[in-house]
C-alpha cells in the first residue's frame, strides 16, 4: 500500500503521539461550589503515593487565604497569591479555564482531568439556584459526590439523576471524607459518547448552555471541517465553552484530537491508536445558545461549497 507520509510516525498533523498531552505537564482541575469538599479531596490525594511530587495551586475566593493553610501539612511549599484569585492575577478576566485559553500555558501544560465536586447534602438545591454550580458540572470530565454519609440514599440517588441530566458523559464517583481512588484524579477516562450513525444531537441545559455530540462513521475531509470551525470561532467564539473529541480524518491512521475553548483552537494532534474499537468521529460541544442544528448546518454548507482542486 502506498504510504502517504515519509515516516510512519508522521502524518498531516505532525508526529503521532501515544498520549494527547505529549511531553506537556498534566494538570488536574478540581472545581465545585463553596463547601463541596474540594480541599478535603485534594488533601487526601496529596497524602497518597500518586500525589507525591504534585504542585498545587489553590484559587481562593475570599480575601484571606484559608485553604492554603489546610494543605500545608500535605505539601512542602505553598504560595499564597495576594489578591486571592489566580485568574485575576494572571488575566484581565475571571475565566476558570486559564490553562485552556492561554497559549503560553497551553504549550507547557495539558488539562488531563476536570473534576467537579458536588455536596450530596445540599448539592441538589445548589444546582437549582446556582447557574455557576450547573456550569461546573456541565464542563467537568468527572464528577465526585461528597458527604453521602450525611444524607439518605434517596437524596444521593436524586442528585445522581440530576447530575446525569446535566452531564451524561462524565463518570460519577463517591468520596466520603475525601477518600477516592487517587487515579481517578490523574488519569483521563475515555469521554467519548456512544457511536451513532450520521450527525446527531444530544442534551440541552438551562441558562442557555447546551451540550450535544456530532458523530459520524465515515472518514471526514479535514479542510472543510477546519474552515467551518474557523467560521464558528470567528462568529461565536465566546459562546464555545468547550469543544473536544476524536475525529476520523481521511489519510490519518489514528484519531485526531480536537480541542476548542472559546476563541482558542488548540493545534490538532494525531494519536498513535484509537482508545477502543469505535473509529467514528465523536465531537462533544458545550455551547451558550448555539444549537446542534446550527453547527450541523454550517458544516454541511461548507462541505457543499468545498470543491476538489482541478488536477493539472
Amino acid at each position: 500500500m502506498l504510504d502517504l507520509f515519509p515516516s510512519r510516525a508522521a502524518g498531516p498533523f505532525g508526529r503521532q503521539l501515544k498520549h494527547a498531552r505529549g511531553m506537556r505537564i498534566p494538570v488536574t482541575i478540581v472545581t465545585g461550589f463553596l463547601g463541596a469538599g474540594k480541599t478535603t479531596l485534594v488533601r487526601r490525594f496529596l497524602d497518597s503515593p500518586e500525589g507525591h511530587g504534585t504542585a498545587v495551586v489553590i484559587n481562593e475566593f475570599g480575601a484571606v487565604g484559608i485553604d492554603d493553610a489546610l494543605v500545608r501539612a500535605s505539601t512542602d511549599e505553598v504560595t499564597l497569591l495576594g489578591n486571592g484569585c489566580l485568574c485575576c492575577t494572571t488575566r484581565s478576566d475571571t475565566s476558570r479555564q486559564t490553562f485552556a485559553t492561554d497559549r503560553a500555558l497551553g504549550g507547557e501544560f495539558f488539562v488531563e482531568v476536570v473534576a467537579a465536586v458536588v455536596d450530596a447534602s445540599c448539592g441538589l438545591a445548589t444546582l437549582d439556584w446556582s447557574a455557576e454550580a450547573r456550569k461546573q458540572v456541565i464542563l467537568a470530565d468527572r464528577l465526585v459526590i461528597s458527604k453521602t454519609d450525611l444524607c439518605e440514599p434517596e437524596a444521593t440517588a436524586a442528585l445522581i439523576a440530576r447530575l446525569t441530566e446535566l452531564n451524561g458523559y462524565a463518570p460519577i464517583d463517591t468520596a466520603i471524607a475525601g477518600e477516592l481512588d487517587p487515579r481517578r484524579l490523574i488519569e483521563a477516562a475515555p469521554d467519548e459518547p456512544a457511536p451513532h450513525a450520521g450527525f446527531i444531537g444530544e442534551t440541552g441545559h438551562s441558562d442557555g448552555v447546551l451540550s450535544f455530540v456530532l458523530s459520524e462513521t465515515a472518514p471526514l475531509i479535514w479542510q472543510p471541517f477546519e474552515r467551518a470551525m474557523e467560521t464558528l470561532i470567528a462568529l461565536r467564539g465566546r459562546d464555545l465553552l468547550r469543544v473536544k473529541g476524536f475525529l476520523n480524518v481521511a489519510g490519518c491512521r489514528g484519531p485526531v484530537l480536537v480541542q476548542i475553548v472559546q476563541h482558542l483552537a488548540h493545534p490538532p494532534l494525531e494519536l498513535a491508536s484509537w482508545p477502543d474499537q469505535d473509529h467514528s468521529s465523536r465531537l462533544v460541544f458545550i455551547t451558550r445558545n448555539i444549537t446542534q442544528e446550527q453547527v450541523s448546518a454550517l458544516l454541511q454548507a461548507v462541505r457543499a461549497l468545498a470543491v476538489e482542486a482541478p488536477s493539472g
